[in-house]
């Protein structure tokens, strides 16, 4: 708006109210997301015994991302802070699958004795079909309602966080399931226990 309109000498433009504590609000949230995805990194790489894995389990946030972008731009919403909310959520809920499916991998390699290769990774996406599905199914159930009502007054927050969930859901579930299978028999590293 300054560029655009020229204003007399001693008139100036100033922002407050929403636009201020809005603002104060999304450098609030992202600082407090910048420190929970270090700690978030931290914890992976004591529960997973190869690096190799840890990354395979950060891979499907990036699937996640995709998809909540497309999403957001599709129904022509903007990055407001119930957006950033959604893609908070989304990237745990698409982590929780992730860590479902390599922490499965080890259980079978090491505890149940399986050799790792193609056969055990399709084994174990098989296994762990139901619990993904059934994750986004309930989540895009209950979030559903509040997407379509997005554009009516009063869903300004929670509109947008749904549409980047059910976006972000989408494409990490079917990438989830398919693409990361395929990382994982690639890059994976999933050994027997020493006896």
């Amino acid at each position: 708006m300054r560029s655009q309109v020229a204003f007399p000498p001693g008139v100036f433009v100033a922002y407050g109210g929403a636009a201020v504590a809005q603002t104060g609000a999304r450098q609030e949230l992202l600082l407090h997301s910048t420190g929970s995805a270090v700690v978030i990194v931290l914890l992976l790489s004591m529960v997973f015994a190869s690096s190799r894995n840890m990354l395979l389990v950060l891979v499907n946030v990036p699937f996640a991302l995709a998809g909540g972008v497309l999403a957001a731009l599709i129904s022509g919403g903007s990055l407001s802070i119930g957006s950033l909310v959604g893609f908070v959520s989304l990237f745990g809920i698409s982590m929780r699958n992730s860590i479902l499916m390599i922490s499965h991998y080890e259980n079978l390699v090491a505890q149940e004795g399986m050799e790792w290769g193609f056969d055990t990774a399709v084994h174990g996406a098989t296994e762990r079909l139901l619990p993904i599905l059934m994750t986004a199914l309930v989540v895009a159930l209950g979030l559903l309602p509040i997407a379509i009502r997005s554009y009516q007054a009063g869903h300004e927050i929670e509109g947008p966080m749904a549409i980047v969930i059910l976006g972000g859901l989408a494409t990490s579930t079917v990438l989830n399931l398919l693409v990361l299978p395929t990382l994982a028999v690639r890059y994976g590293k999933f050994e027997k226990p020493v006896a």
